[in-house]
Parts: C-alpha cells; sequence; structure tokens
C-alpha cells in the first residue's frame, strides 16, 4: 500500500496563505525538477513542458552547457557590478550579440535585468538621442508590467487594471492581423492617420513593436509591414526598437525575428531565453544612437550579472554547435503540420498561427462572427494538463493557446503533445 502523501495541497496552501493574489500561476502545481523539455511536480508527476518558462527556455532546462558555464563562473566572481569595476563576460556578450545583430555596423550593448527594464532603457535612450518625447506602440502588444511597460502594452485586462495614471505621450496603432482581416496597408494607414491627428512625427522619439506579439496572440508581423515601418521611421527621424524578448533565439526560425523581413533596426530589446533561465536582459543598438545618454544615465546594479552573461554565452554556443535554428524550423513544421490537421477536423480552432517554432492556435465559437472562445480556450489547457501537457493563453480576448517548447524538444514529444491536445479536444467538445 502506498502511504505518500501528496505534497501539492499543502504547498497551494502556503502559496495562497503567502503570495499575493495578483501573481498568478498558470497551472496548480509546484515543480521539483527539469531536463530538457519536461518537468515533474513534487509527487512525481511528469509533464510535457510547452511554455518554458513563457518562451525563456528555448534551450530546454538545465542545457549541460549552460549549467557548466554557471558553475565555472562561480567560481570566479557571481557579482561585481558592472557600474563599480568591468568583467569579461559582461564585455564577452556585449561583442557577440553587437556582431550577431549590427553585422559589420557599429553598434553597442548595454545589459538589464527584465525584459521591461529593457525596455524602459530604450526608450530612454531613445528619447535621449532624438530629443523628442513621444512613443507609438501598437495594439495587442505587450511590453512589461513596469508602469512604462504597462502603458505601452495595448491591452487592458488583465495589465492595466486601476494603476494608472500611466505614463504621458505614448500613443497606440493597429496591428497586422491577417485573421481579423487588418491587411499591412490598413495598418501603416492607421499609422500615417495617427501622425496626422494625435503626434506630429516630430515630436515622436521611437516606434516599438514584437515582429510577432507574444501575449497578443501570436501574430505576425508581415514582411511587407515592417519594411514599410523601417522606411517611415527612416523619413522622419524616429528610433525603430524591435523587441525581440519573446521571439529572439531561434523561436521563429531565425536568430531575430526581424531577419524574417531584412530589416535592420535601431535598438533591439533582448531577454527572455538569452540566458537560458537566468535574469539577464539587454538593449542592443546603433553606436551613436546607445551613446546619446551621458555617464550615469543607464545601469542597474545586477544588469549583466556576472553568471548570467556566462550563462548567456553558453546559450549561444549551444545553439552554433548544437543547430537549434534548424532544428527549431523543423520541430516548428512538425507542430504546425499537427495543428492544421486538428484545425481540420474542430471548426473551434479557428486559425493556426505563428512562425518557426513559435505557434498558436485560436479557439472561436463556430458562428460567422469568429467569436472569441476564452472559456473554452481554459477548458483545453485545463484538460491538456490533466493529459500531462503543460500550455498557455494569450491573446488580447485569451481564446488563444499558445506553444512555447524548447527547441531540444524531440520528434516524439512533439507528437506525443498533438495526440494530448487531441484527447482534450475531444473530451472538452464532447
Amino acid at each position: 500500500m502506498n502511504s505518500k502523501v501528496d505534497e501539492t495541497p499543502h504547498l497551494l496552501r502556503q502559496r495562497d496563505q503567502f503570495v499575493p493574489r495578483g501573481l498568478v500561476t498558470a497551472h496548480p502545481l509546484v515543480i521539483d525538477r527539469a531536463q530538457g523539455a519536461e518537468l515533474w511536480d513534487v509527487d512525481g508527476k511528469r509533464y510535457l513542458d510547452f511554455v518554458g518558462g513563457i518562451g525563456v527556455l528555448n534551450i530546454g532546462h538545465n542545457h549541460p552547457k549552460v549549467v557548466a558555464a554557471v558553475q565555472a563562473q562561480l567560481q570566479k566572481v557571481s557579482h561585481a557590478c558592472f557600474q563599480v569595476v568591468a568583467y569579461k563576460p559582461y564585455l564577452d556578450l556585449a561583442q557577440r550579440l553587437c556582431e550577431m545583430i549590427g553585422g559589420k555596423e557599429a553598434y553597442k550593448a548595454a545589459f538589464f535585468t527584465s525584459g521591461a527594464e529593457a525596455v524602459e532603457n530604450a526608450v530612454k535612450i531613445a528619447r535621449a538621442h532624438t530629443n523628442r518625447s513621444a512613443v507609438i506602440a501598437f495594439r495587442g502588444g505587450f511590453h512589461g508590467r513596469t508602469l512604462l511597460g504597462t502603458t505601452l502594452t495595448g491591452m487592458s485586462q488583465p495589465y492595466k487594471q486601476n494603476f494608472g495614471p500611466f505614463a504621458p505621450e505614448v500613443f497606440h496603432t493597429p496591428y497586422p492581423n491577417a485573421y481579423r482581416g487588418v491587411t499591412s496597408d490598413m495598418a501603416l494607414k492607421a499609422l500615417d492617420e495617427l501622425l496626422a491627428t494625435q503626434v506630429a512625427p516630430e515630436r515622436v522619439a521611437a516606434i516599438i513593436i514584437e515582429p510577432v506579439q507574444g501575449d497578443g496572440g501570436f501574430l505576425s508581423a508581415p514582411v511587407e509591414f515592417l519594411k514599410g515601418l523601417r522606411a517611415l521611421t527612416e523619413k522622419h527621424g524616429i528610433v525603430l526598437i524591435l523587441d525581440e524578448i519573446q521571439t529572439g533565439f531561434g523561436r521563429t526560425g531565425k536568430w531575430f525575428g526581424f531577419q524574417h523581413a531584412g530589416i535592420q533596426p535601431d535598438l533591439v530589446t533582448v531577454a527572455k531565453s538569452l540566458a537560458g533561465g537566468l535574469p539577464l536582459s539587454g538593449v542592443v543598438g546603433k553606436a551613436a544612437i546607445m551613446d546619446a545618454p551621458l555617464p550615469g544615465g543607464l545601469g542597474g546594479t545586477y544588469g549583466g550579472n556576472a553568471l548570467s552573461c556566462a550563462a548567456a554565452l553558453a546559450v549561444i554556443d549551444a545553439f552554433e554547435e548544437e543547430q537549434l535554428l534548424a532544428r527549431g524550423e523543423a520541430l516548428g513544421e512538425r507542430l504546425r503540420q499537427g495543428l492544421l490537421h486538428l484545425q481540420s477536423r474542430h471548426p473551434q480552432i479557428g486559425d493556426v498561427r505563428g512562425a518557426g517554432f513559435m505557434l498558436a492556435i485560436e479557439l472561436i465559437k463556430p458562428d460567422d462572427a469568429r467569436t472569441p472562445d476564452a472559456d473554452l480556450n481554459q477548458r483545453l489547457i485545463d484538460e491538456a494538463r490533466k493529459g500531462g501537457l503543460l500550455v498557455i493563453k494569450c491573446g488580447v480576448y485569451r481564446n488563444v493557446l499558445r506553444f512555447l517548447a524548447p527547441l531540444v524538444a524531440t520528434e516524439a514529444q512533439v507528437d506525443e503533445a498533438l495526440q494530448i491536445l487531441e484527447g482534450a479536444l475531444a473530451r472538452v467538445l464532447n
């Protein structure tokens, strides 16, 4: 007779007692260990992790190269604060990212701790460079939970709540959405109208955009839209910021999402999968723009922590040595075909979309209006968890189910995830 008592209920009660309700945990689980694309809870149950810390673990849980790099760095320097003394992992990582993003152009990089910090500093840099104050973001975009990050985010709930007043001189404009009939041409015309009616272009410091909206529903900006945006910003001297926090490091099939469009941004924000699970973010951009703030204008106590920088260098090495970009593309195509097969059998899957191994399905009611069905999405997520698959929702109406599995997942794990999802769909629809 098994006398083992599950730990999960006790730990969830502890969570409820000591952690505020505003900090949501998508799944009622407490994990104990993880490896690759799998994790185990404190009671020993195995799950396929197709969330990956919300796009943080493109390289998978506990990649041996990352573990070894952190252990080695821990024997040297764990933290010194770059504003006090420099250290080699920070300098080496800055060089590698500048060469990856800028090529032969002069680029510079500064490191911080969270994605929201990177976004805020990118805006500061753009304002310092242009001596302008306004910023344009996109409806459905997500740029963090700080005050400026929340202001830039183009969704009301749950992010804005009663947290205002928000930062001034931030404007929002439509993002292309082929499934909902918003074309690139329509989105560019809406931007032109905003510049004509709400803020003159000579007052705009920056436009910030995700090449694929993450929390907004895995909408991809078409090539023609990004090219048009690049042309507009160059015409008016506006800094173009590409928010690659979720799309970066192989998630879309290339190092960075903007590379699909063949454009060159002025500033790029990076975080999430940059350091394989350790907290690290950065702004990488054209040297003349990056040098705009005066000495002391940028920084942060933990920004560019030595352990995190060592981990990031190991992440880049592993991507190159294990050809994870190509692997991510192949796995993404396998997942896409499986999702399209499910869509052909279930009209409640209105759309299958995304890029590379960054894919999602939009759940709708089977009516002519394609009404978003957030309730169905939540029931599907809960049912998939019972089958051993972890996924989470996104989208302005929270009716989009997203997949962010590590690029080190196996073909068998992708097939297993699809099988679990198919069973979950059958149960919630019957």
